[in-house]
């Protein structure tokens, strides 16, 4: 599903944010990427939709190598991907519907489909009855499951969370690994990157660990 090889990724001359970064990932796998700041994480995740491009090495993502892939058709390659991000990136003019609904406008789904999407992706996360409201009006764990919601309304292949449970307490940092977990049963390869030792411990999966753009433990429970 994922393979990387030899990949390094710098932004400044003396300091490289990815180094010589070799990876498989296999179609169905629940992977945490670990390691201080700075290791190297989000980098990682970026080059993965294609946010960052790599200075060097090859990256495949479901057959396709990414490094090589022209940029007209990178939006076709992110339908396939759910992507959520710590800072939840909701559009806080748009009701909850309005926010779902727009990875699958991209797509060109028809209405109704997308109504019916729409209202059983919140329903899994607990909001259907939000529907119209706007994201400043619910709390933060609420806003992350809208955009976890989001992320998933288009069944993707992959789900990519980078620290989606970083500014959210315990109890709402369960219910959110309930619905990784949930996403991984049901054949979506999840890679969620964190520091939450907690949350490892008490969802044991892969754990692929950087430091200084290394990678430095690879080890499953």
């Amino acid at each position: 599903m994922i393979q990387l090889f030899n990949v390094c990724k710098s932004y400044q001359k003396d300091s490289a944010a990815l180094n010589n970064l070799c990876l498989k990932i296999p179609k169905g796998d629940f992977v945490y990427i670990t390691g201080p700041s700075g290791a190297g994480k989000s980098t990682l995740l970026k080059l993965l939709y294609c946010a960052e491009k790599p200075n060097r090495g090859q990256i495949l993502v479901n057959g396709q190598n990414i490094t090589r892939m022209r940029a007209s058709r990178i939006p076709l390659l992110r339908r396939s991907l759910g992507i959520v991000f710590q800072d939840f990136k909701l559009l806080v003019s748009r009701t909850l519907f309005e926010n779902v609904a727009f990875p699958l406008e991209v797509q060109g789904k028809k209405r109704y489909e997308i109504s019916n999407k729409v209202y059983q992706a919140l329903k899994h996360v607990g909001l259907h009855k939000k529907i119209h409201h706007y994201p400043l009006q619910l709390s933060g764990g609420e806003q992350q499951r809208v955009a976890i919601a989001r992320a998933l309304v288009v069944d993707p292949l992959v789900l990519l969370a980078d620290e989606p449970t970083g500014n959210l307490d315990f109890e709402v940092t369960l219910e959110i690994m309930d619905l990784f977990k949930g996403a991984n049963a049901r054949g979506t390869t999840v890679l969620v990157a964190t520091h939450n030792r907690e949350m490892i411990r008490n969802f044991p999966r892969r754990v692929i660990a950087l430091e200084n753009g290394r990678l430095v433990d690879d080890s499953t429970p």
